[in-house]
């Protein structure tokens, strides 16, 4: 199985899911970046796995740690450096392999050398390949809040292949059912313009999401592919439409940050900030009580609980007004307000405190 979808921006590029062989993939990265002088940027696991196929060497690569805690300055200044000390040129590429993590970090080291070059995704984990690998979002973390320094800066292709996710572990491959979730809580309001049956075929289909089904995984990659192509083509820069895509994030990202990035995957905090704007939504009367049944149900029935809050509600707040997302003296969230619809809504500090 192969196939291609396109992203239709000023810098378009391609975006191959494929079930091929790692070899096939292989020549695929040989044909697109053809006559480029290439910077492999790897997490340390992806490496240890993967090397001998992809023929990664001290020479082109730059290793880079596991964990979110590793997308921080020292290790962008050290990509940066790494791509000096191999001469990379304007005219050569950063290729991303491996997770969200990687693939950020690498990207906003390729949009900022010699004001830019080239860089390609190829992500390894479910949530990299159903969100963060499309869509040009780059960034690094600082200790007070997730991803403040970042461009927008689109990569010249995205090879996804699912054969990957035989190695993933399975902590990591239910993280990225948390950002799919999201998808199904909001496609109805991505203006996609398809068949929106996410929420439904996810409600349905759990036992061969679980198993691990190829026509089962790929099929969801491709809805949420499409579902995120839509709204970056219509907004690519997040001034109206693609903050709808920060659906539980906020209070996601405020826990990753007191945290420290240790006790929650990015996919778990995500989802307990979908359990946490969907309580939110019902106590406003934004939603039914039908609807948000069927929602917090989707949640567990993926082995979702939603947890009692272990942190202050000032120190959560805190971080909330330093999020990129915050407006002022307003703290933005994205909101349920109909059946797999939301919208923004501003609130204030208080609003929030009564919310936690």
């Amino acid at each position: 199985m192969r196939q291609t979808l396109n992203v239709h921006l000023n810098k378009e590029y391609k975006i191959i899911l494929s079930d091929e062989s790692l070899e096939t993939l292989q020549e695929d990265i040989f044909e697109s970046s053809q006559g480029q002088k290439k910077l492999f940027v790897v997490s340390e696991k992806v490496f240890k796995l993967y090397k001998k196929i992809f023929r990664l060497n001290k020479e082109n690569t730059f290793i880079l740690p596991d964990g979110e805690k590793e997308k921080n300055i020292k290790n962008y200044l050290a990509i940066i450096q790494k791509a000096g000390s191999m001469n990379l040129t304007r005219d050569d590429v950063i290729i991303a392999l491996g997770g969200g993590v990687t693939g950020d970090i690498a990207g906003f080291a390729a949009s900022t050398y010699m004001r830019g070059i080239d860089y390609i995704q190829i992500p390894t984990t479910l949530l990299s390949m159903v969100d963060s690998s499309v869509g040009g979002k780059t960034a690094i973390d600082l200790k007070e809040a997730k991803n403040l320094i970042g461009t927008f800066y689109q990569p010249k292709a995205v090879f996804i292949n699912i054969n990957f996710l035989k190695t993933l572990d399975n902590r990591q491959f239910r993280s990225g059912l948390g950002e799919i979730l999201k998808y199904a809580l909001l496609e109805e309001s991505c203006k996609e313009g398809q068949g929106l049956y996410l929420f439904e075929y996810l409600t349905l289909g759990c036992e061969k999401v679980f198993d691990k089904d190829p026509l089962t995984i790929t099929r969801i990659i491709e809805h949420c592919l499409n579902l995120k192509i839509s709204i970056v083509t219509q907004d690519e820069k997040e001034y109206g439409l693609r903050r709808i895509l920060n659906l539980g994030h906020t209070y996601a990202h405020a826990l990753e940050t007191i945290s420290k990035y240790r006790k929650y995957t990015h996919g778990e905090a995500v989802v307990q900030g979908l359990f946490f704007i969907l309580k939110y939504a019902y106590s406003k009367k934004l939603i039914t009580y039908s609807y948000y049944r069927l929602s917090t149900e989707l949640l567990d029935k993926y082995g979702f609980k939603e947890e009692l809050l272990k942190y202050s509600k000032d120190e959560l707040i805190s971080v909330m007004k330093q999020d990129k997302k915050a407006a002022q003296d307003k703290i933005r969230f994205i909101v349920p307000y109909d059946r797999k619809r939301v919208k923004e809504v501003l609130l204030s500090e208080d609003e929030v405190y009564e919310m936690l």
